[in-house]
């Protein structure tokens, strides 16, 4: 059975007009069942606003409009931390939280809710490995959830997008001892989607996408797209595809298809909207790179340094990888390449469109 996935191109002055006309187009009504919980997963992969980098706030305006328009009332934003982000600080400068309390839709983050032990009943392929009691925050069973993914690469998997968002709502703050194990994580975690949620679908924002080293320090590249899909696996290939990868070269992706969890065979998948077949995608030839921290981190995880892994990161040490993440990224890159690609991007028409939101 072929897998939907809509596409559409977008501009900064409609795409609020747009997100309805992709979610009709997606349909998301007939996917989400209004009469339950419906979590919003954003996505914040940097404290600190960096275009492409974490979901943007026309996203959020776009999906939140078409809920309230449509009779959604139980709703409910959510986002966790992890060792070098702060969901409310990365809520403020990304815009959020003007959005949300327009709609009246509560932020929550989820190193203030209850987690509760949960052992899947799917064969796992690696979290087992990892945590001796896997836990998830208790509020995700029994509801909806949608992903608010971005269009980037990533230096860990080689993109990201709606099952990679999964990772930042069913794992601690810890998730990082997943990184040895990633691609394999990313099934599980979609494994455990469809036994806890009764609806799970994905929104996909690649107004402005991110090339090179992602998923922080990226090249902004301005591609007027966005996609929807209630398959997490077609809306990653699609995404994929539209970078320039073959979305079944990619572990998790592929993975994931074999199991019959999603289609990742983009024969496999309907394009509807702006294009009929995923031939007609336009193809933006991204290059995934690995900043300094991914580089060292795989290299002291699965590399040639992996001997002192469980010295550099199950004791005292880590933390100073922690300070070390913090110094290149938010001390060094930002305030370096970071704030010339900003202001250039400011410039732009997306640039404008983020402005309007303060």
């Amino acid at each position: 059975m072929k897998s939907k996935v809509a596409v559409i191109k977008t501009t900064p002055r409609t795409v609020i007009d747009d997100y309805q006309k992709l979610l009709k187009l997606s349909d998301f009504k007939k996917e989400i069942n209004k009469d339950y919980l419906t979590l919003l997963k954003l996505n914040l992969s940097w404290t600190l606003f960096y275009p492409a980098c974490s979901s943007p706030p026309w996203q959020v305006d776009g999906v939140a409009k078409f809920l309230r328009d449509n009779n959604y009332e139980d709703v409910v934003a959510v986002e966790n931390k992890t060792v070098v982000t702060k969901p409310i600080k990365g809520a403020i400068n990304n815009k959020w939280l003007s959005v949300l309390n327009k709609y009246k839709i509560k932020f929550q983050p989820l190193t203030n809710v209850e987690w509760t032990v949960y052992k899947p009943k799917a064969e796992m392929l690696a979290l087992d490995r990892i945590f001796d009691d896997y836990k998830i925050p208790k509020m995700f069973i029994g509801t909806n959830v949608i992903h608010f993914p971005t269009i980037k690469t990533h230096g860990h998997t080689t993109m990201t997008g709606a099952m990679k968002n999964a990772f930042g709502g069913l794992i601690t703050e810890r998730r990082h001892h997943c990184h040895k194990y990633i691609h394999e994580v990313l099934v599980d975690l979609l494994q455990i989607q469809k036994e806890i949620h009764k609806g799970v679908f994905a929104v996909m924002d690649g107004s402005v996408a991110g090339n090179g080293a992602g998923p922080r320090t990226m090249i902004p590249v301005i591609t007027n797209l966005l996609l929807a899909s209630n398959d997490q696996v077609a809306i990653d290939a699609v995404s994929a595809r539209i970078m320039g990868y073959d979305p079944m070269s990619i572990k998790f992706i592929k993975l994931s298809h074999d199991l019959g969890l999603g289609n990742g065979d983009l024969k496999q998948i309907e394009i509807v909207g702006d294009f009929d077949s995923y031939e007609k995608l336009p193809n933006h030839k991204f290059h995934t790179k690995k900043s300094l921290v991914i580089f060292s981190d795989q290299l002291t995880r699965k590399g040639a340094l992996s001997f002192i892994e469980p010295l550099l990161y199950h004791g005292p040490l880590f933390n100073l990888c922690i300070a070390g993440s913090a110094i290149y990224h938010d001390a060094f890159w930002y305030n370096t390449i970071g704030r010339k690609r900003i202001k250039e991007f400011m410039k732009t028409k997306w640039g404008q469109k983020f402005k309007s939101y303060e």
